[in-house]
């Protein structure tokens, strides 16, 4: 089973889950647990093959990597610890894993919050996708991930964000590697079926205005999907609760009480 970590509160009943990135772990919400704390239930995991899950053993992930399996991991998680329905934070590609649990099973999620949500592949990331998989057996991923990291989070101001996931990232293994991007091959077709799938469920986007590759598929889809909104970080890049987290953490937690 994926590594989690639980912190309760002694009144609330109100759950958050929070699912990370590719290549990240559950510290990229570090800014987050001091305010969530006070007000809800955490639930925060690790991916296979990512933060502390990287330390389990590797026949447990012999199982194909795709969206739904990695996805089934999380469930696993919830099942054993009988967590009640609950709003799901993700972040890049973990707004994916989050919308894919809401496929999945629908009755255990009562808000989505997206951030730096990826929703859709501009013609920038679809020529990163293809060098990647070109390249991912003969180049060490650590390169290709810090270009990745670079290309998606270019400015000054998001050099702590492409630390924090660099620095996650070099947990992992090639072969864990050239396992996680082999889903990027089933990730065009699935952003297709979500974007024309309404599910219904109140979601926020929080994205930044400095995230050329994310944000205009973000604001297309939000037009189409009535209970959407997006909010708009000035001066920020793809990681929003870590760029801003001060106004990452008032959003989405008001958000998430103004759906009880």
């Amino acid at each position: 089973m994926l590594y989690y970590k639980e912190f309760l509160h002694p009144q609330s009943n109100q759950w958050v889950v929070f699912i990370h990135g590719a290549g990240g772990s559950s510290a990229v919400w570090y800014k987050q647990l001091k305010d969530f704390k006070k007000e809800f239930n955490l639930l925060l995991i690790d991916l296979r093959g990512h933060g502390k899950s990287a330390d389990l053993p590797q026949d447990i992930w012999n199982k194909q990597y795709t969206f739904e399996a990695v996805t089934e991991d999380i469930i696993e998680v919830l099942d054993h610890l009988k967590t009640p329905p609950a709003h799901l934070m993700g972040v890049s590609l973990g707004t994916i894993l989050a919308r894919q649990l809401a496929e999945l099973q629908p009755h255990r999620v009562k808000s989505l919050i997206m951030a730096g949500a990826i929703t859709r592949l501009n013609v920038q990331s679809r020529v990163l996708v293809f060098l990647g998989n070109t390249f991912k057996r003969v180049i060490p991923y650590m390169w290709l991930y810090r270009l990745f990291a670079f290309i998606i989070m270019p400015r000054r101001q998001h050099e702590e964000s492409r630390n924090l996931f660099v620095g996650e990232a070099q947990k992992l293994c090639q072969k864990e590697f050239i396992r996680w991007f082999k889903l990027t091959s089933d990730i065009n077709p699935l952003l297709k079926y979500f974007k024309e799938k309404d599910m219904g469920i109140p979601t926020l986007y929080v994205m930044g205005d400095q995230d050329v590759m994310f944000l205009e598929p973000v604001k297309n889809l939000v037009k189409e999907h009535k209970n959407s909104i997006l909010t708009i970080l000035e001066k920020c890049g793809h990681v929003v609760n870590v760029e801003q987290p001060d106004q990452f953490n008032q959003l989405s937690m008001a958000f998430i009480k103004n759906q009880q």
